[in-house]
């Protein structure tokens, strides 16, 4: 035995010595000089930002280590071939390079390099003529993530052996129709071609995409621009396997035969892909993720997924998909995430399920799911069912440790809440708001879910909570509490224990009195508090030191603004109280983003410091109180103030100049005051004013306008000089300058009153004032009231070509001459009023084609002649024209000759409500007195970006839905991960 392993030991001896001969005769070559100094030269040309943080974290500067030294097949990054020490292939992916990369570069005299992977780094330049095309060996070319201005597509093209090309992510990188056109004629090899986030906004679609090789396996075209109709061939080619069109516009259909491909990825989501899904779908044995959110799909989703083992991934939100799912989808064995949300998908869910093992994410929010929510769905760790039409949950489920947030809000779930909630022990967010739950909540038995962070049940009006006395209930980590509109009329005391509450939401119930020192106790970390629409009077100490959003608004307060507001406020909402005294110096809230004090008993003077205090000042409302004394200067430091909101108190003086100096401002109402001035010709340079409102004031003189400053007035879309002292003629300029009254802009004007988007707008006419809440109304709204004035001379022209303006209100002024032709060019007027002026002459014929007139007042002029009949003019009754003896024909009684007038028409049924414009007119009554007048009593940006996400629950509401589903996606799928 041992002469054996003395014999193994002697053959490997002999084995080592004969390697080691060979390895001497055939030694492996070293990288040739040529190489060696091109990547040496190259490096140099580069630097390394050692703070580059680019590829997740995981960047190494490969270049660092280069010696010229040391075999350049030793490097980082680079590969030689084994027989003859060429390099073949340089990978510097997530380097840290910085620099410029020329033409003339010596990367390309490595001309046996056959792949090149500069992606993630931070090099620009213009590869143009004769730079890569010397590269003519290269298989695999990937430039993507860095910051290129121009790659010749000669050069790419010329690269006749490329298998794999990737230019994602450049960001100022753009690819035409010649471009994209001679890459897919002249690279018949190309399997992999990814451009995402390419400017190819000029490639004509479909016509480029016919010459594409017929070996393609992967195309990544996301977010590229891309329009047109995408055509069915490339979805049929049968080697392609990746296929990612998501974020173009592109149009187009799904190929209902002859679809039989290995694809393993299908993205078409943001796109206008149209029509049913068809069943050759179940042909794609191999895909894994099917994402189509946002398209244009219609129909049922097909019974085709009993094929479709292997899918993992399926996104097919805000399709407009209806009907009921189909069965086959709930036999998928290895799908992970499902997303079926924000269609009109009706009908049950099964009771039972035979797949779905793996399921961890379903979305099937905002659709038409009815009847009771099968207890199958609360072994999922997210689960969000929230709008839709569930009328009851289970009595109990299988699995309660696995449900860890659950959205049900906005059905209508009836009954009291099931025990088994109070036994998810690992439950962390719970939405029950907006149903129709009943019963009494305990506390304590709230208090077992010891993981809970979210809990919001409001919106329940028929459920009351426990007189409890807090000594068992505890919510060490509960974060956000909401409980609007749950009946709720005292603190709870539990409140006290909840240390870690950052969020409180106890709006609109019946919690009354003062807010006493020991209910506030555990407050001390609150950011959001809203306590509006309660019967609050006042409050004894006020805790919470880090407060972002404070809502008070709709109550009883009373007595004086507490001076110790915290200084991380940002938003400052104490509207429509029984506030008094002066408003306290606010200069510490250096964070404020919105502060509105409006609808209280405030006087003295507004501080001098109260828009300059925050650079991040938006909207100011101080509207409806009592405040005296001049206007104090706003934007001297710079900042974003959008919306100021003065009207209806008691200021004196002039505007001030520093006004010029908001230029993001977009609304400005002062009106009701005691304000003296000139016309503010100085404010039309503001680039996004957009709504002035000045009426009822001491404003005099001549609407002097510059011809020399312009753009002047560009953006304004509401002006209200109603009930001043102005004088002189209209000129003309002034109206050809309001470009956003010639045509329709995209610049939107959000006002919302923190409810659901809702603005107050208040409607003065006939000395009547009403309080109208109109859904977003603003947004669309456009006016021109002059009424009230001492305005002479003719009615200019010019405001003919004001063809998106909504109300011209030109009554009791001095105007003369005829009524101007050009007025019948205003296609959007729903509202003309030239009452008490001097004008004369017959009506204009033209105005018979305002299709959408609703009200029109003419009275009391020196109108004469035949009252113009058809269309609208129909419509209008005798008061339309009264004061204007000349005037004959219908509906005026005075005949105009022999010929007789149109017979009134036909009165509108009951049923017959008519357009929401058309009440909205109705209810104003033009004419007489003050005219249209259009205050806006409140106003808020609608604001999100940069914010924390629960910002979104006083904005409006739609924006909130969506945010909050994103956010919850992401929280969930962190959590769960």
């Amino acid at each position: 035995m041992g002469k054996f392993i003395l014999l193994l030991f002697f053959l490997s001896l002999v084995h080592s010595s004969l390697g080691l001969s060979s390895s001497s005769l055939y030694p492996t070559p070293l990288c040739p000089p040529a190489d060696s100094s091109a990547l040496i030269r190259f490096k140099n040309t580069l630097s390394i930002d050692d703070h580059s943080e680019s590829c997740d974290g995981t960047s190494y500067p490969k270049t660092k280590s280069w010696n010229e030294s040391t075999d350049c097949c030793t490097w980082y990054g680079v590969t030689c071939n084994k027989a003859t020490g060429q390099v073949i292939s340089l990978d510097l992916s997530c380097s840290k390079l910085v620099g410029s990369l020329s033409p003339n570069t010596t990367l390309f005299r490595l001309q046996g390099l056959q792949r090149l992977n500069l992606a993630y780094n931070s090099l620009d330049g213009s590869l143009g003529s004769s730079g890569l095309s010397q590269l003519v060996s290269l298989t695999h070319l990937n430039l993507s993530g860095n910051y290129f201005l121009y790659l010749a597509a000669s050069d790419i093209t010329s690269l006749s052996k490329l298998i794999s090309l990737d230019h994602s992510w450049n960001n100022y990188l753009k690819f035409d129709d010649h471009s994209f056109g001679m890459l897919t004629r002249n690279l018949s090899k190309l399997e992999n071609l990814a451009l995402v986030d390419v400017d190819m906004s000029d490639v004509v679609v479909p016509t480029s995409f016919l010459n594409i090789s017929s070996s393609l396996k992967q195309l990544d075209l996301h977010g590229c621009q891309l329009q047109g109709e995408f055509p069915i061939e490339i979805f049929q080619l049968g080697y392609l396997e990746y296929l990612d069109l998501g974020g173009n516009s592109l149009t187009g259909y799904l190929p209902k035969s002859n679809w039989i491909s290995p694809l393993w990825l299908l993205d078409l989501s943001f796109n206008q892909f149209r029509g049913s899904i068809p069943a050759s779908l179940g042909n794609l044995t191999k895909i894994t993720s099917l994402i189509f959110e946002f398209n244009h799909f219609e129909s049922q989703i097909p019974d085709a997924f009993g094929n479709l083992r292997r899918l993992t991934f399926m996104d097919f939100s805000n399709c407009n998909f209806s009907g009921e799912l189909p069965s086959s989808l709930f036999n998928l064995t290895h799908l992970t995430s499902l997303d079926l949300s924000s269609n009109r998908i009706q009908g049950p869910l099964p009771t039972h399920v035979s797949g779905l093992q793996r399921l961890e994410d379903l979305g099937l929010h905002d659709n038409l799911l009815s009847a009771a929510i099968p207890s199958w769905l609360f072994t999922l760790p997210f689960l969000d069912l929230s709008q839709n039409r569930f009328t009851a949950l289970p009595d109990q489920i299988q699995e309660p440790n696995s449900v860890q947030h659950v959205y049900l809000d906005h059905n209508d779930i009836q009954g009291e809440i099931p025990s088994f909630f109070f036994g998810l022990v690992n439950l962390v967010d719970l939405d029950l708001s907006s149903n129709n739950f009943s019963g009494v909540i305990k506390l304590d038995e709230l208090s077992k879910l010891k993981s809970l962070e979210e809990l919001d049940l409001s919106n329940n009006k028929l459920l009351s909570w426990s007189c409890d006395n807090g000594v068992n209930s505890t919510f060490q980590k509960l974060r956000t509490l909401s409980m609007s509109s749950c009946n709720v009329e005292r603190f709870p005391n539990v409140l006290r224990s909840a240390t870690s509450l950052t969020q409180l939401d106890l709006s609109n119930n019946k919690i009354q009195g003062s807010i006493l020192k020991w209910e506030t106790e555990g407050w001390e970390r609150l950011r959001f508090l809203n306590l509006s629409h309660n019967l609050l009077t006042g409050f004894e100490q006020f805790r919470g030191k880090n407060l972002e959003i404070l809502d008070l608004r709709s109550n009883q307060l009373q007595g004086h603004l507490p001076f110790d507001l915290p200084s991380s406020l940002e938003i400052l909402s104490i509207s429509e109280n029984k506030l008094t005294g002066e408003i306290p110096p606010i200069c510490n809230l250096s964070s404020l983003y919105v502060l509105d004090l409006s609808r209280n008993y405030l006087t003295g003077t507004i501080p001098a410091c109260v828009g300059n205090s925050s650079s991040y000042i938006s909207t100011i409302n101080l509207q409806t109180n009592s405040l005296t004394g001049k206007i104090p200067d706003f934007c001297v430091h710079e900042n974003d103030l959008q919306v100021l909101s003065l009207n209806d108190n008691q200021l004196e003086g002039s505007l001030p100049r520093s006004l010029i100096k908001c230029t993001a401002l977009t609304f400005l109402d002062v009106a009701n005051n005691k304000l003296s001035d000139t016309f503010p010709h100085w404010l039309g340079v503001l680039p996004m004013l957009q709504v002035l409102i000045m009426r009822s004031n001491g404003f005099h003189g001549p609407l002097n306008v510059s011809e020399h400053v312009k753009p002047s007035f560009e953006s304004l879309k509401i002006v209200d000089l109603s009930s001043n002292d102005l004088t002189g003629p209209l000129p003309s300029i002034f109206f050809q300058n309001l470009d956003a009254l010639k045509h329709a802009t995209n610049k939107e004007v959000y006002f919302s009153r923190m409810e659901d988007g809702v603005a107050s707008v208040n409607l003065t006419s006939k000395k009547l004032e009403m309080e109208l809440q109109l859904v977003r109304a603003l947004e669309f709204y456009t006016a021109i009231d002059f009424s009230n004035n001492r305005f002479v001379g003719e009615i200019p022209n010019s405001i003919g070509e004001l063809c998106e303006t909504q109300v011209l209100n030109l009554s009791h002024n001095g105007f003369i001459g005829h009524i101007p032709p050009s007025l019948g060019k205003l296609v959007a007027l729903q509202s003309l009023d030239l009452s008490s002026n001097k004008l004369s002459g017959e009506i204009p014929s033209q105005l018979t084609d305002l299709t959408f007139l609703e009200v029109l007042n003419l009275s009391h002029n020196n109108l004469v002649g035949h009252i113009p009949n058809g269309k609208q003019f129909n419509t209008f009754e005798n008061d339309s024209y009264t004061g204007n003896l000349g005037l004959c024909g219908f509906p005026v009684t005075k005949q105009c000759g022999n010929v007789p007038g149109p017979k009134p028409p036909a009165p509108k049924s009951k049923e017959d409500g008519g357009s929401a414009v058309s009440l909205f007119w109705k209810l104003v009554m033009m004419g007489y007195g003050s005219g249209v007048v259009v205050g806006i009593s409140t106003a808020y940006i609608v604001f999100t970006t940069g914010r924390p996400w629960w910002l979104v629950r006083i904005v409006d509401r739609d924006l909130q839905r969506i945010v909050t589903r994103w956010v919850r996606r992401i929280q969930g799928k962190t959590n769960i991960h």
